[in-house]
């Protein structure tokens, strides 16, 4: 289950980052794409972003795999004290950053606030990531325990479990400044579904026609990003919200009638052409 995970975000790690990005800042029909190489490292991953621009991820070279951090041209690494291997997955506003790291006891999460780490682990687990971590400092995450793989949200200092109802697993991924979460479920990894948790309701995302969809992330207006499979292969997805008053026309002060769009991102070889590496060491 964490290598099909881990190959489902290395596939698309930096499709879903740019998506993001333009859908939050606004430039959606206006981007050029930036390769993130760290200096020296065989793979570099990215897959979170604050509005600051600091970006988090993980690299690998000879002596491992390591988090890191992009803030403002120059790379800084992240590796848990005594870890085998750490990754970074998520950074808010404020520069706290939450991803998972592997020791001699397990598979755990962690928070970097402030130069310090604190280990999460969800009470009874066997093993805990955390990806995602809101303004408000809640972070989310899965763990694995002896009944299956949940999601869990952390807020407050207090482990809230996510089981969608009837589904053999849940995994969570997103959480956006209202609270709203998303991620993947289902009864089995080659046939999920992606869904969204909303003041206490759960919604299903399918993308039509897909085989399998999984919700990766979702910013404050409410559009989420995440990944499809059909019959002609793997794709990034963007699901627009558009906010609409009771008369039809478009509202963007708050959510009343709401309608969903699906577009569908690829990643092709002419867009990757233009490829910056930022002047900087790790």
């Amino acid at each position: 289950m964490l290598i099909t995970r881990t190959r489902r975000f290395t596939t698309l790690g930096l499709a879903l980052l740019f998506a993001i990005c333009m859908v939050s800042s606004g430039f959606a029909h206006d981007h050029g794409f930036t390769t993130i190489d760290v200096p020296g490292a065989s793979f570099t991953e990215a897959f979170g972003i604050n509005p600051e621009g600091n970006i988090v991820g993980h690299y690998s070279n000879a002596r491992g795999l390591h988090g890191f951090l992009l803030s403002e041209g120059a790379f800084t690494t992240i590796d848990v004290p005594g870890a085998s291997f750490t990754k970074a997955f998520g950074i808010n506003p404020e520069g706290n950053i939450v991803g998972h790291y592997s020791n001699a006891t397990g598979l755990h999460g962690f928070l970097l606030s402030e130069g310090a780490f604190t280990t999460i682990d969800v009470p009874g687990a066997s093993s805990t990531e955390a990806f995602e971590i809101n303004p408000e400092g809640n972070i989310v995450g899965s763990y694995l325990n002896a009944a299956g793989l949940h999601g869990f949200l952390l807020s407050e200092g207090a482990f809230t479990t996510i089981d969608v109802p009837g589904a053999s697993f849940t995994e969570v991924f997103g959480i956006n400044p209202e609270g709203n979460i998303v991620g993947g479920t289902g009864t089995s990894f080659l046939s999920g579904h992606g869904f969204l948790l909303s003041e206490g309701t759960f919604s299903t995302i399918d993308v039509p026609g897909a085989s399998f969809t999984e919700a990766f992330g979702i910013n404050p207006k409410g559009n989420v990003v995440g990944v499809y499979s059909n019959a002609t292969g793997t794709h990034g997805f963007l699901l627009r919200r558009r906010e609409r008053d009771e008369d039809g026309d478009k509202d963007d002060n708050g959510p009343r009638n709401t309608e969903r769009s699906v577009s569908r991102i690829t990643l092709g070889r002419s867009e990757m052409a233009r490829r910056v590496s930022p002047d900087t060491t790790p």
